[in-house]
């Protein structure tokens, strides 16, 4: 079974839920979401350290342990209203990338088959290719469209001479098949890289790119309307795929590249929180979080925080509850959650 490597931590879960095994069905029969890490640094071209992230993301947290975090945002409380389980770390080795790839792959695609929903603690964005591939081996290669917050592109070819790395991931699942380039929509790109080549690439498999002076021009909610529509479009589910350094770096500095002019941690946080309660979101991963360059545990607090306002759009969602983009409406006892469908 999964289990945490002592070099990561203690054996702890994601705010003490619940263990599960995946190689005991019974440990998660039911269960609506079960957390994974992936705690593999092994792609990366810059700082590594990502390998660290899953116990952060764990662990970062001021509140109690007791099964229970209100969502005041939503009057939602996605740890009871969903069975939530931790199947701890898959067994990943830094030079060994193929390798970890196909362990997380059969980690993911386990979980995805019981009819729970992923939700990996990476790791760089190299997992991003088997926990994407290990979904759509459950929902079908093709149909499950891909909303991808980054900073950068991650369509590289070869990279550094190897195939695989935090890089390539986006390339290497289009080719594969396992998604379609016309649905797969990244959020928030900037800086220098990739070149010519890479976004000529790009523009052939139609992928939709929003760059963030395109977002900064016409505001942040129009596009994730326009991304929404796109991604239901033709497709029966959808995977989010977060990578931290979305976010500019001076919220988020613990990342391995990070890259000034991203969005804001509140920004990053209400797309979530829209997406999985508008989009039936059938993973998720949190990706970059690297401690060793994090200040105050800002940026781990960011990753733990992105999973909470995942499971509560999920919880939201399973309610009946609909976005309202004119929230907040006030009564007498404060912001009332979006109107039911």
């Amino acid at each position: 079974m999964p289990r945490y490597g002592a070099m990561f931590g203690p054996d702890v879960t994601f705010l003490g839920v619940d263990r599960c095994a995946l190689d005991d069905p019974e440990s998660y029969a039911n269960a609506d979401a079960v957390i994974v890490g992936a705690p593999f640094d092994g792609g990366v071209s810059h700082r590594p350290g990502a390998r660290f992230g899953p116990q952060a993301i764990r662990t970062t947290d001021y509140n109690p342990h007791d099964g229970s975090r209100p969502s005041l945002a939503l009057r939602v409380d996605p740890l009871r209203e969903l069975r939530v389980v931790d199947a701890g770390d898959v067994e990943t080795f830094a030079g060994d990338i193929e390798g970890s790839l196909k362990a997380v792959e059969a980690a993911v695609t386990t979980i995805a088959s019981s009819g729970a929903m992923p939700v990996v603690l990476g790791g760089d964005h190299t997992i991003a290719l088997p926990d994407i591939t290990g979904v759509a081996h459950h929902h079908g290669f093709g149909r499950v469209s891909v909303i991808h917050f980054d900073a950068h592109a991650d369509t590289g070819d070869v990279e550094f001479g190897h195939l695989h790395g935090h890089g390539q991931p986006m390339r290497r699942l289009i080719e594969s098949g396992a998604v379609r380039g016309d649905r797969f929509i990244q959020m928030g790109l900037r800086g220098y890289w990739p070149g010519p080549d890479t976004l000529d690439w790009m523009a052939d498999q139609y992928m939709r790119s929003y760059e963030m002076s395109e977002i900064v021009a016409r505001g942040l909610d129009e596009c994730l309307a326009e991304a929404s529509a796109l991604a239901l479009d033709d497709c029966d589910a959808v995977f989010l795929s977060v990578d931290v350094d979305v976010v500019d770096p001076g919220m988020a500095p613990g990342t391995g590249t990070p890259e000034p002019g991203g969005l804001t941690s509140r920004q990053l946080l209400d797309a979530v929180r829209r997406l999985c309660l508008e989009l039936p979101i059938a993973g998720l991963d949190i990706v970059e979080v690297s401690p060793p360059y994090d200040h105050a545990d800002v940026t781990a607090f960011l990753g733990n925080r992105i999973v909470l306002e995942a499971l509560s759009g999920v919880a939201a969602r399973r309610r009946g509850l609909v976005w309202a983009p004119e929230r907040p409406l006030l009564d007498g006892r404060g912001t009332r959650p979006p109107r039911r469908g």
